[in-house]
């Protein structure tokens, strides 16, 4: 009579990736942020495509649950910018657009185009309409006049040309575009649309960044601190980068690595009334001058002067020189 074979069970090896899963996901007790050096490698492996489906939406929705450090915003940015092929572009201000507007127009793109008739180099990006019900600026960008780049050597020359550049973040970091339009699969936005602002692949001298969130924008200021960045952090209209004038505005400064903080007043008594739908064409008549409106005018100034304060102009010559930029514009478009 034979005798059955014995089982030989051999537990299979556990892939790379699941240490940084369990790092997050151990429960309330056994769960911890990542280091900084352990969120470099993970975002490396994900940018490398070195991670299993599962595991990626896993490990964005435990961080969106836990909320992501400092420490761990500043490792996924370093992964991010040793990975750019991106040249030695000289650029003022970055500016990250990607939560795009629902209550108000984008006058920050108005702002962004009269300070680059002035001389201020902006690179713009953003991460395309993933968000049903509202205004993105790559919608805006054709009737504005403002260059919609697909490539480095295009963003070159349109800043060379006219200061201003916008490129999708499909273009230059398309790992994260698809991070980010798992939004409506996941259900939740994930830490890629926090982590897209402090990029600054180009080394601007400043960078600008709204983080609509309460909490959020302490914790991005001192990422930037651990990069060793010029940014400023504030919770701008909507989660784009435009002060809302009709409330009380933080900034959350840091200057080659040393945080400051500034608080400006609101610059009306009263709050304006939101329009009932957004028209683009209001966009191009406040610039033409055919109309005035006192809300986006406020809203425009403050954000170049913003912009003008990331710079170093302290805050009420910024505003000085904001109104004069304005009042001397270029209406063409």
């Amino acid at each position: 009579m034979n005798t059955p074979a014995a089982l030989t069970l051999e537990a299979p090896a556990e892939h790379p990736f699941a240490p940084f899963v369990r790092i997050l996901g151990k429960g309330k007790r056994g769960a911890r942020n990542l280091t900084r050096e352990e969120a470099r490698e993970a975002m490396g492996m994900l940018l490398e495509d070195k991670v299993e489906d599962t595991q990626l939406g896993a490990f964005l929705m435990l961080l969106r649950h836990k909320e992501e450090s400092a420490e761990e915003m500043a490792g996924f940015t370093e992964a991010v910018r040793e990975r750019l092929t991106a040249p030695a572009i000289q650029v003022d201000i970055d500016w990250p657009t990607y939560a795009g507007k629902k209550r108000h127009l984008p006058w920050y793109l108005l702002a962004a185009k009269c300070l680059a008739q002035n001389g201020v180099r902006i690179f713009m990006h953003g991460g395309g309409a993933h968000t049903a019900g509202r205004l993105y600026s790559e919608q805006l960008l054709d009737a504005l006049a403002i260059p919609l780049c697909r490539n480095w050597q295009s963003v070159n020359e349109a800043l060379d040309t006219g200061n201003l550049a916008f490129m999708p973040l499909q273009d230059w970091a398309p790992h994260l575009q698809r991070m980010i339009d798992l939004r409506n699969t996941l259900g939740l936005r994930s830490p890629i649309h926090s982590l897209a602002r402090i990029l600054n692949p180009l080394g601007a001298r400043c960078g600008l960044q709204s983080i609509f969130h309460p909490g959020y924008q302490s914790v991005h200021r001192e990422a930037s601190s651990l990069l060793g960045d010029n940014s400023i952090v504030i919770k701008g209209d909507g989660g784009e980068v435009e002060i809302n004038p009709d409330t009380l505005s933080h900034l959350y400064g840091t200057t080659a690595g040393v945080g400051w903080d500034e608080e400006w007043p609101a610059l009306s008594a009263r709050r304006h009334v939101k329009p009932a739908s957004l028209q683009p064409e209001h966009l191009l008549a406040l610039w033409r001058g055919e109309v005035e409106d006192s809300y986006p005018q406020l809203a425009l100034l403050s954000t170049m002067a913003l912009a003008l304060r990331g710079l170093g102009t302290p805050r009420e010559q910024a505003f000085e020189q904001a109104q004069r930029f304005w009042d001397n514009r270029d209406t063409s478009i």
